[in-house]
């Protein structure tokens, strides 16, 4: 029999019948295979049994231990990834691996030659089907694949599309982003709420639309899954009665950071990266360089001299080749490209390189999950390089043409430091590129960006939401800290406090109603930054005999 030869099934369940039981008590189970170009085959195993349900129940094929087939099909490569015990691979009804999201549809086919026992795959693009031959009769599966369904490149400007599977910076016509493409149609067969329920809440359960195509290279520290916090006291002190807190300082290395550098290194070393540097202000370059030295590779570091102490120490601490530069993070970034141009490291500065905003756009993916596949009335964002608005704006719409949420997007507001607000004083004056701020000064290091790469996509997205973008001072920011630590229990960045106060503002202004369901985006933890809680601690003596009447003192000052 020549598989070639089987017309395609359909993917959707609804056209499907069902699947009778295999005549014959034993069957070849399978393991999984991901190949580079996101080719899932299914492998065989020999001697493995079936368990067999009852009719229309579908059936498990049990893997007590790991395949040792060698398939003599020219396509196929042997066994690599076995099922786990228990999996279940084929079903009367489309069932799915646990933890993968692989939809497997079942139907009968033509009768084969009695006595056989075996499974055959054909590989077709990202689809499969399998025929598993079993003392007299032929079943056919089509497998529908939930590995990474990246498609294309695409410049933001040009319109210009290139190769995803070559290194890429910047477009190589015009120098603008470059944005990463995946087939939506096929994404939609496999990222649906009923899949997602079954996979870890880190940023790879979306991996349909992330560019990474082998699992093998999906590089994880627990990233993603943060929590989405009523913040009903804080919401009083505002004025908002429908305030929430998305904690992003909850990810690894303490800042959403994590997320885009999880998705750019991963993707660096699937390409065959030698190494990876970046300009940073801190949070940045911790991250890179916990996810470099979780893939085994070199990591460069370049970071203004005045960076809090924390953060270089923390890239010391993973391994990275730490550099501090006089000047601010634009300095740093024509360090990196020198650099990058003589000793060949991959860049992966924002958004000059397409897969950081990959991995920020889960936050807006999580969250319109956490929602209920809503989207809330505003997103209040800490900007500097704005890889995370960019990211969030291009995710709902990608979730939008997937279909697991409607048109409404949220107002999406900016928020900059007084002393270096580009984006605010290009959104203000209606252009769309943003001139570099001269002089650049703040306690919030993420927002000290005097210019931005990606400004044009930043202020298309806040104009289209009908959002609106404006300027903190730094004792605001640091106003909202304290907020955010007294009231909610959460201690938070400078870059995090700045949500605060412009929330405040907003609402004082009148732009804001008090029902409006508001996020706040807490990019980071305020322990990178102890420098700005001040205060003088007292000093006890325990033997003290005056000790009561001291504590007494304080308590009756602080109720």
């Amino acid at each position: 029999m020549r598989l070639g030869r089987v017309p395609r099934i359909p993917a959707s369940p609804h056209h499907l019948p069902s699947f009778d039981r295999l005549a014959g008590p034993r069957a070849h189970a399978a393991s999984l295979h991901v190949r580079q170009q996101a080719v899932l085959a299914l492998r065989t195993a020999d001697h493995h049994d079936v368990a067999e349900r009852a009719p229309g129940k579908g059936i498990d094929t049990r893997c007590p231990g790991r395949p040792t087939c060698r398939s003599a099909d020219p396509i196929l490569s042997p066994c690599e990834r076995p099922l786990r015990a228990g999996q279940s691979i084929v079903g009367a009804r489309p069932e799915s691996y646990p933890g993968s999201g692989l939809a497997i549809y079942p139907r009968q086919r033509a009768a084969a030659a009695p006595g056989t026992a075996n499974c055959r795959t054909l590989v077709a693009g990202a689809a499969m089907r399998l025929a598993i031959e079993s003392e007299g009769s032929t079943r056919y599966m089509e497998q529908v694949v939930s590995a990474s369904c990246l498609a294309s490149l695409r410049c933001t400007s040009c319109g210009a599309v290139y190769p995803a599977d070559e290194i890429h910076a910047t477009c190589p016509a015009c120098g603008k982003v470059l944005f990463a493409d995946y087939d939506l149609e096929q994404a939609a067969r496999t990222l649906t709420p009923e899949a997602l329920r079954s996979r870890p809440w880190t940023l790879w359960r979306y991996h349909e639309l992330m560019p990474v195509r082998d699992p093998a290279n999906r590089l994880t520290l627990g990233e993603g899954g943060t929590p989405l916090l009523r913040a009903e006291r804080l919401g009083q002190a505002l004025g908002l009665s429908r305030l929430w807190v998305k904690d992003e300082s909850q990810n690894p290395t303490g800042s959403f950071k994590a997320r885009g550098l999880a998705a750019a290194v991963s993707r660096a070393k699937e390409l065959g990266a030698r190494a990876v540097a970046i300009p940073s202000a801190g949070n940045a370059a911790a991250a890179m360089s916990a996810y470099a030295a979780r893939a085994g590779l070199p990591a460069y570091v370049f970071m203004p001299a005045d960076t809090p102490a924390a953060m270089p120490a923390e890239c010391r601490a993973y391994g990275a080749h730490v550099f501090l530069v006089r000047g601010l993070i634009n300095d740093c970034g024509r360090v990196v490209r020198a650099g990058a141009e003589r000793f060949g490291w991959m860049d992966v500065s924002t958004l000059k390189e397409p897969y950081r905003a990959e991995g920020k756009k889960t936050m807006g993916m999580e969250l319109a999950e956490q929602l209920g596949w809503r989207l809330p009335d505003a997103i209040v964002y800490p900007t500097g390089g704005g890889t995370g608005i960019v990211g969030m704006w291009k995710a709902f719409d990608e979730l939008e043409r997937l279909g697991l949420i409607g048109p409404h997007r949220s107002r999406m507001v900016v928020v900059q430091a007084e002393g270096c607000a580009p984006i605010v004083r290009a959104f203000q004056a209606g252009a769309r590129h943003a001139e570099p701020w001269a002089d650049a000064r703040t306690i919030a290091p993420g927002i000290r960006v005097p210019v931005a790469i990606g400004d044009y996509l930043i202020l298309d997205a806040v104009r289209a939401s009908g959002g609106t973008a404006l300027a903190v001072g730094d004792e605001e920011m640091l106003e909202g800290v304290r907020l955010l630590a007294r009231l909610e229990g959460l201690f938070v960045s400078p870059e995090a406090g700045a949500t605060v106060a412009a929330a405040r503002r907003l609402r004082e202004r009148g732009e804001l109603g008090r029902d409006d369901e508001v996020v706040l985006f807490l990019t980071g933890s305020g322990l990178k930054h102890p420098e700005l809680v001040e205060g003088d601690y007292p000093v006890l003596d325990p033997d003290d005999p005056a000790l009561p009447e001291r504590l007494a003192a304080v308590v009756g000052r602080n109720g």
